[in-house]
Order: C-alpha cells, then structure tokens, then sequence
C-alpha cells in the first residue's frame, strides 16, 4: 500500500511539473484591443505565412512568415525582430493562426534568445479568434 502511494504522489509530481514546465502567457482579445485602442506600445509579431498576413494583419504587426516556427528557416525569419525588441522595453504580443504551436514555438525561441518571458505574450486564439475583424489590417 504505501510503495502504491508513493509512485502515486511521484507520478502526479512529474505531471505537474510538466504541466508548469509549458506555462506561455497569453492576452485576451479584450485586452489587446484596449491595447491597441490606447495605443500601448507593444512589438507585435505576426508569424503567418504571406498570404494569411495579406488577407488581415493586427495594425502595426511585424510581418516575419515564420509560422510554424519548426525549421532553422523559419526560426531564422525570426531574427529581424530580435533587434527591435532587444532595443525596446515594450511588451511583446505573438500572432499567429490559432495560438497554437507556432506561437509557442515563436515563444520558446524567443525565450532562447534572451527575451524575458515577463515581456511575451501570445494573442489567445490566435488571428483566426479576433473577434474584432473593423480593426484588422489588410495588404503587405
């Protein structure tokens, strides 16, 4: 009885732990629509492939077509936006399609290149969940 509980307490240990080893911060549409309304300076980073990006964008987005953010390519689209945000101190917001894997691949790498996680935040649901499509961009 006592072995059963202990591999019990151990086994829900090594899922916690992997549970908080994959902890991203996300923002709400809500709230990154009052950033944008209030024009809170923020770096967003938009990894949607060109023609997604085209077809709508968040205003001001840094288009970089790394999605999914998988391949030493598509990191390496990354690199462009490493000097913007290394040289400010504003919040950075990751777009991609749904919130999903390529945010948080975008996220990690980031992360490894020496971006505080204090500063990142993935828009929840990504691009295809903005529930506000009057305030999108359009084109290149």
């Amino acid at each position: 009885m006592f072995r059963t509980v202990c591999m019990v307490v151990i086994l829900a240990t090594l899922m916690a732990g992997t549970v908080l080893a994959e902890s991203y911060n996300y923002v709400k549409p809500e709230t990154m629509k009052t950033w944008l309304e209030t024009k809170k300076p923020v770096i967003v980073v938009d990894i949607q492939v060109p023609a997604e990006f085209a077809k709508r964008h968040l205003p001001g987005s840094v288009e970089t077509n790394a999605f999914p953010v998988k391949s030493d390519e598509e990191k390496k689209r990354l690199e462009n936006v490493l000097a913007t945000i290394g040289s400010s101190r504003d919040d950075v917001v990751i777009v991609c399609p749904r919130g999903g894997g390529g945010a948080k691949n975008t996220y990690e790498y980031l992360k490894s290149k020496g971006v505080d996680e204090k500063r990142m935040y993935i828009l929840e649901k990504g691009i295809e969940g903005w529930p506000y499509p009057q305030m999108c961009a359009t084109g290149r």
